[in-house]
């Protein structure tokens, strides 16, 4: 490990540490908003791909394509 590596690294976490004081974090209320929210969309997108999913298969069950 070369001097400069040695050096670097003390100074790199010390700089994470400062960023992260930077940052705004999010409140409690606004978090869990936006979780519940990413859940109900997931959720939704997934019963319509589904429901797109069951109609394609239902049609080429029709034209006995798949059986």
């Amino acid at each position: 490990m070369s001097e400069a590596e040695k050096t670097s690294k003390p100074g790199f976490f010390k700089n994470l540490k400062s960023e992260f004081k930077k940052c705004t974090w999010p409140k409690k209320e606004d978090l869990v908003k936006q979780s519940a929210l990413v859940i109900v969309v997931s959720v939704l997108l997934g019963v319509l791909i589904a429901g797109v999913d069951w109609v394609i298969r239902l049609g080429l069950t029709a034209l006995h394509i798949v059986s």
